[in-house]
């Protein structure tokens, strides 16, 4: 599957900080992802590292002097800018900032930044004294008002041997931000609620009863509803995953604290997946110690869990879309139709968990998508891909609400 870094122009602003490594290594990905990386180093950044290396690592000759003999046909300072699909500017230290804060243009950096109209991405590194001083928030804070996006940098173990914030993020945490940049943003203004992972229902201090879910399908909505611009609730059950980037999560362990937690969030949601694999039923008691094998008369009495989904339906606003996920064996047409019908939804993603590529723990799915109009059987794909697909039908039902209600949401 292609990347969406591909074919995107990536302008990559280097300034003077030890971070300048860390970077190097971010622009050799985002070349291998097949962007098109143009390098502009600061002469504080060529004290660091050399402009060899990102030139190899981009493909491409890195940029450093405004009036440039060899290209001064091309007017680099506003050639870069307007040609970029995206501007990121790190390391970027507190003098950099403060340049950029106040609109100063007297090096390539800056007045590309100036002449830029696309995203700007800011990624500060500095010790952590700069950092939090006064005039370095305030510019910050003026950064945030001309539309730039500035990462909030990590905290830890400085190269000055001080700790405290000001570490570069990890890439993980920034390429999440970048794809948001570049990705069509047709989910701004949908505040989003989903659900995933698997439930625990405790016997005892040592089991409960739960499922294979893996939550990996959940995450992956909540990851690709983020980048094309939704505002992203997660309530998850215990999964070996890290939360998304922009992503706000509730943890949760039982069916009853995921049924609380949803209750609390749904009211406010536009849209509500529930992509979680909620256990049916919990024992009846939860033991306080430990039940012991020898224990004469073994049996397990279990209470039925509320059906959040079922509720979620009852209960749906006017204007909210409503997505439901079901794990089928068989029949999956008609157990998908039943389903969206009984449960009052808008939406329903159907998978077979029989099959060794779409069943529970798998990085691919397949998944029979369903609505009051049609039904669409999904290619076999990647989550992330599958995801997009079940947003690209959110986005076509929002759109069909609008035109008939003749207006926005």
């Amino acid at each position: 599957m292609r990347s969406s870094f591909a074919g995107k122009n990536i302008v990559v602003g280097v300034t003077g900080s030890i971070a300048a490594f860390k970077v190097a290594g971010w622009v050799s990905t985002l070349a291998k992802e097949e962007a098109q990386v143009s390098v502009i180093m600061t002469r504080s950044a060529r004290e660091f590292i050399a402009p060899l290396t990102f030139a190899a690592l981009s493909g491409n000759p890195v940029h450093g002097e405004m009036f440039d003999p060899v290209r001064a046909e091309r007017m680099d300072h506003i050639a870069l800018g307007r040609d970029a699909d995206l501007v990121l500017v790190a390391p970027a230290t507190a003098d950099t900032i403060a340049r950029l804060a106040g609109g100063l243009a007297d090096d390539l950096l800056t007045t590309t930044v100036l002449a830029a109209r696309a995203p700007v991405v800011v990624c500060p590194a500095m010790n952590s004294r700069m950092y939090l001083h006064p005039a370095t928030q305030d510019n910050i804070g003026r950064l945030k008002k001309f539309g730039y996006q500035v990462l909030t940098p990590a905290a830890g173990m400085m190269a000055c041997r001080e700790e405290g914030p000001g570490r570069l993020p990890e890439w993980e945490d920034v390429q999440e931000i970048l794809l948001r940049a570049v990705t069509e943003q047709d989910l701004v203004g949908e505040r989003v609620l989903i659900t995933a992972g698997p439930t625990r229902e405790h016997l005892d201090p040592a089991r409960f009863l739960s499922n294979r879910s893996s939550g990996k399908m959940g995450y992956a909505l909540a990851r690709t509803a983020f980048r094309r611009g939704a505002e992203v609730h997660l309530v998850s059950g215990p999964v070996a995953l890290p939360c998304p980037a922009g992503v706000r999560r509730v943890s949760i362990q039982t069916a009853r604290e995921m049924h609380a937690a949803v209750s609390q969030l749904a009211d406010a949601a536009s849209v509500i997946v529930k992509a979680a694999a909620v256990a049916d039923f919990r024992p009846a008691v939860e033991e306080r110690e430990k039940v012991k094998k020898d224990r004469a008369g073994l049996s397990l009495e279990l209470s039925r869990n509320p059906d959040i989904l079922h509720e979620l339906g009852q209960t749906k606003k006017e204007g909210q879309i409503l997505v439901g996920f079901a794990a089928e064996s068989s029949n999956l047409e008609a157990e998908g139709r039943k389903k969206l019908a009984t449960k009052n939804l808008d939406l329903i993603a159907v998978n077979n968990i029989c099959s060794d590529s779409t069943g529970f723990e798998c990085d691919t799915n397949q998944i029979l998508l369903i609505d009051r109009e049609r039904e669409v059987l999904l290619p076999m794909t990647g989550k992330e891909q599958t995801a997009d697909m079940i947003w690209d039908r959110v986005v076509e039902l929002r759109r069909q609400r609008q035109e008939m209600s003749g207006g926005g949401r």
